[in-house]
């Protein structure tokens, strides 16, 4: 792999992680709700979730996907029932904190009910149940590997460059989101929420009637 595939391969993953999805949109709603750094732990729960998905499609699970009814059903109901549940929940914001104190954990959730376990599970969640991103990676990647050369650096290099793009989208999301709570003030959290959890919906149903290319 050259510096210049490599390079090409920057422009095209920048220009697919920037479009708003579910994981930039948690980035904004947590940047809103409770500052960039406390919405640090979603973006490392997407940036996690980007080398599950990249090692997936290294090891064929975006060619089973495709290639498999059943599999791709699977993968597609949980994510959209998963989306939709987070949609729900933030169109119901009243601006308070989006996670709430769960069992015990006491050591992880404040008094505002922020938990950073919670806020990197769902973003690593929400990333990982889109069979959307299987089969788009499966279609991509191929494309940047020589198959003449090892696979494993190839696909390590192109792991590293996709989370360090999807991280620094997250940041500016988060950011953005953080800056518009603190201009508007007032009920701007709630309303952030609930403009994010209504795309979400959207996001859902529009992964409710997705089907493989195939079909």
């Amino acid at each position: 792999m050259t510096l210049a595939t490599l390079l090409v391969f920057s422009l095209v993953a920048l220009i697919a992680i920037i479009t708003p999805g579910p994981t930039v949109l948690l980035a904004l709603a947590n940047g809103s709700r409770h500052g960039v750094r406390r919405a640090l732990p979603g973006m490392l729960g997407a940036v996690l979730s980007d080398f599950v998905l990249v090692g997936a499609v290294a090891l064929g699970l975006g060619a089973l996907l495709a290639a498999s009814e059943f599999w791709f059903s699977v993968v597609k109901w949980a994510g959209a029932a998963y989306l939709a549940w987070l949609g729900l929940r933030m169109l119901r914001s009243r601006g308070g904190s989006l996670s709430a104190p769960q069992g015990d954990g006491k050591a992880e959730a404040g008094a505002d009910g922020y938990s950073a376990r919670t806020v990197l599970f769902k973003s690593f969640l929400v990333a990982v149940t889109n069979p959307k991103g299987y089969l788009f990676c499966s279609a991509l990647l191929p494309q940047f590997i020589d198959p003449a050369a090892a696979q494993a650096p190839q696909y390590i290099a192109i792991a590293l460059v996709f989370a360090l793009i999807d991280f620094l989208v997250m940041l500016a999301y988060a950011f953005a989101g953080s800056r518009a709570a603190r201009l508007l003030r007032g009920r701007a959290v709630m309303w952030l929420d609930r403009l994010c959890g209504g795309m979400l919906l959207a996001l859902a149903g529009s992964l409710a009637f997705y089907r493989r290319a195939s079909n």
